[in-house]
Formats: structure tokens, sequence, C-alpha cells
């Protein structure tokens, strides 16, 4: 039965232009799909989608600037507005689909005549709803307001078919989920669970973008619980389940499986990057394979996993098809992440050795992979005081040192000027130094090359006492730096 609703949406003006030319000209025009579905909840679209009775041809000849360049008759329009989530708005002809004999693509799209039937080939009730602006109307001819106002995602139709048509529509559903903090519809999960196996059939690239979004949303972690339990992740990452009720050792309140979800979530509740995400996940995926039981401690022990994680997570990325950068700094991250050692015996050399190991533009992901893994135990303090010394040591090694060479001027320059090598030299670039502290204007090589040459007029002695001075400033300046990075870790 078809609802239409009236109520005011706030459409961006770029896209209401759109449909207004499009009507003007004797088309229909409705927002489709899930820009509605988000105006609803009061979400801010990713992006626009309008469809219509006009040809793709039809749409190109209304507007100056478009590109077709599919087979499913999405036109982009280009728009004149600086918003990237406007700066490109898709328009598509009403579409009916023919018979799936791959589970992935329909085997033939055709145009339809009317907004019913496009509607009725989507693949759940809350995407199923379109908006016409200029009547200020919701046509909802499948429940999907309904099914907003529970929360619950519900396939359009009959789920089997919806999930036979498409099997990555299964995933889909989990990620809407995930980003909506819905649940799933029962019907539509006992589909999913028995379906499943037909995710098997999709490409890796098509699963690894839809599991990408799921990492990528505020709730992974109760996504991929879900995606288990209705056999979905062993078609995604089988690795992962093998965790399933492999006990840790005291440290840990959860098995393998739970405690890496946990990790994962934590960096999703940061809002970290997604290299981070992975590696929280996959941080431990070489646990079951090296756990053996230590009559000594009376307890697991793990010994090696990183190092067999980082090899199994290298073959699971590929087999994902992430790309070599993404894949590259997360078995980094994992290699390396058991780099503790006992706060009383870090040295600053081991902390380079870290970073030289990880990787400098690392660094920083690898100490956000150790809070992870940290709450992931379930213990509630992410930052212990071993951490917090890491992190300022890190900070420490990283910073840029206050020396000489910070300097506009070399001592072959001071050579060129007329200066003898020897101590003089350097005292005549640390007596410098302490001046460009003061006033870090003067480090240009034009004042510099003056100040030097009338420091070299000046006696030994008197010249040694101005570099030594100047040194001693040198030492204080970098002492007063590593402590505050100290009270800046709270480590002092």
């Amino acid at each position: 039965m078809t609802k239409m609703e009236p109520i005011k949406l706030p459409v961006p003006r770029p896209v209401g232009a759109l449909c207004e030319a499009l009507r003007n000209a004797g088309f229909e025009a409705y927002l489709v799909g899930g820009c509605v579905r988000d105006l609803l909840l009061k979400r801010e679209p990713k992006d626009w989608d309008i469809t219509t009775n006009a040809t793709p041809e039809e749409i190109q000849e209304l507007f100056a600037d478009t590109f077709y360049e599919n087979k499913f008759g999405t036109v982009g329009v280009v728009t004149s507005s600086e918003d990237p989530r406007l700066k490109v708005v898709e328009i598509t002809p009403y579409r009916e689909e023919g018979k799936y004999s791959n589970v992935r693509h329909p085997d033939e799209i055709r145009w339809a005549k009317t907004l019913s039937d496009d509607l009725k080939r989507r693949d759940f009730t809350v995407n199923a709803l379109a908006y016409d602006p200029a009547r200020d109307v919701v046509v909802d001819e499948h429940g999907g307001r309904e099914d907003i106002a529970r929360r619950s995602i519900a396939a359009v139709g009959n789920p089997d078919e919806r999930f036979k048509e498409d099997a990555l529509r299964m995933l889909r559903a989990v990620r809407l989920l995930s980003e909506l903090d819905f649940t799933i519809e029962a019907k539509t999960a006992g589909a999913i669970a028995n379906d499943a196996p037909l995710l098997a059939h999709i490409s890796r690239e098509r699963v690894r973008d839809e599991f990408i979004r799921i990492l990528e949303s505020a709730r992974p972690m109760q996504a991929l619980f879900v995606a288990q339990k209705l056999g979905l992740l062993v078609h995604i990452i089988p690795e992962l389940e093998e965790g399933i009720g492999v006990a840790q050792n005291q440290a840990h309140a959860y098995d393998v499986f739970e405690h890496s979800l946990r990790a994962l979530q934590h960096a999703a509740d940061k809002s970290w990057p997604v290299q981070v995400r992975l590696a929280a996940l996959l941080h431990d995926i070489g646990k079951p394979a090296t756990r053996r039981w230590s009559e000594e401690k009376s307890d697991w022990t793990f010994h090696g996993h990183e190092v067999v994680g980082a090899k199994m997570a290298r073959k699971i990325l590929s087999d994902l098809r992430m790309s070599s950068d993404t894949a590259e700094t997360i078995v980094a991250l994992i290699r390396w992440h058991m780099f503790f050692s006992d706060p009383d015996k870090v040295t600053l050399s081991a902390v380079r050795r870290t970073i030289r190991n990880v990787g400098q533009h690392r660094i920083k992901d690898l100490l956000s992979l150790r809070i992870c893994d940290r709450i992931g135990t379930g213990r509630p303090k992410e930052q212990p005081f071993r951490l917090r010394k890491y992190m300022s040591m890190v900070d420490e090694a990283l910073r840029d040192p206050i020396s000489v060479s910070m300097l506009e001027i070399d001592g072959t320059n001071i050579i060129e000027l007329g200066e003898a090598p020897g101590p003089r030299i350097g005292w005549i670039l640390h007596a410098l130094l302490e001046e460009v502290l003061d006033d870090p204007k003067k480090n240009t090589n034009e004042y510099l090359v003056l100040r030097a040459r009338e420091l070299s007029k000046l006696s030994e002695r008197e010249l040694k006492s101005l570099g030594e001075a100047g040194k001693e400033r040198k030492e204080g300046e970098e002492e007063a730096e590593i402590q505050e990075l100290r009270k800046k870790h709270h480590v002092q």
C-alpha cells in the first residue's frame, strides 16, 4: 500500500535545483534511498541520489557538466557547490532488474515506467523511500518509515529472494546495523543465516569495501558479533573465528575473539584511522596457533604470536585485496605490537630501535594499538605508567634536538670567512646558537655571517667563554624540553 506522507525535509539548494530542472522539462524527480533515510533520522547524508523517469540521454541533455560511464543508467551531474558531498549528484532512471543468475548482478537492467517499479527492486525497506521536494511528501510503499521508527533493518519483500539476487546485501545489512545502531528483523536475519554461504560467490573487492565501511562505523564490534552469529564472518576473515573460546592468560578477561573485537571497538571509540582498527582486530590473530600451557607459570603462553600473526595478517589482507601501503602498515603494527619492556629498564636507545623497526610514520599508530590492546583485556585504564613513560620517550626520540645543526650557517662557512680549523669554530657556533635561542629571527645566513665575522675577531679566552656559555644554554634548553614532555605524559 502506497503511503505519501507530508513532511518538510532539508534539501540542499543544488539538489533541489536539479529536481526542479527535471520537473520543468516534464519529468518526475525524487530523492531516493539512503539520503531520504538519513534525513528522516536527522543525519547528514554522505551523498545524494535522485531518481527520475528520464533516460540517461535525456538527463545529459538537460545539464551542462555530466558523465555517464556505467551500465546502470546513473548519470553524474557536476554542480557548482564547494561542498564535496554535493559536488556530484547522481541521477538514475527508474529501473527494473531482470533475473539474477550469479548472486551478484542482474542479467539485464531495464528502464521502468514508474517510481513503484524502482522502489520494489531495492534491498531494504529503509532504503526504499523516495521524497518529492516539490510537494514535500515521502513516498513509502514498503513500510520503511515504520522500520525506521522501530530501528529495524528488513528486506523489501522476500528476504531470501533479495539475498539470492545479490549476496552482498547480507553484509550490507550488517553494515547498516553498525552505522545506524539498528537491529536486523527476525525474518531477514533468518534468511541471512540460511544464505550466508552465498557470500563466497561475491568478489573479494566488493566484500572488502563493505567490510571497511563496517570497520569505519561507530559500532564495529556489534556488527562483527552479529556477522559471526549469522555465519558471514567465516566468509570474510575465517581466521578470526579460530579465537572463539580460546582462553588467554590471567591478564585477560576475555577469549581471543572477544578481546580482538573489544580492541577494535576502542579504536572506533577514539575515531582512529582504519589501519589502527584493522591492526587492533588482527593483532592477536596468531594466538590460537601459538598457545602453549606452561607448567612453570601455571598459565597459557603465546610466545612469538606477533611474528606468526604478522604472517597471517599479510595473507588475510592480500586475500581481501587491501592496498599494499595499508597492508604493510597493518603488518608492521602487528609484528611490533609487543614492544613493552620493564618501565625501569626502558632506554632511549630501545625506544629508537622500536621506532626504526616500525617506522617513524607509524610509531603513533603503534602506541594507539597498544592502548586498544590494553582496553581489550578488560582493564579500564588505557594508559598505565609504563605506557605513558614509553609515549614520553617516543616524543623525546622524535623531537628535533637543540644543536648547532639548527643554524643557517655551519663550520665550513666559518672557515670560508677566514677562521682556521680548530676549537674556535665550535665556540663561534655555540655562541651563535645562544643568540638564536634568545631570538629565533636571527637565524638567517645573512645575520649569522656578519656576527661570525665579529666573533672571529675576539681573543681565544673571550671566544671560549661565549662558546661554553652557549653550550650550557643549549643543555639547559634541552633538559627543559624533556621535562615538559614528561610533564605532558605525567611521568615526572
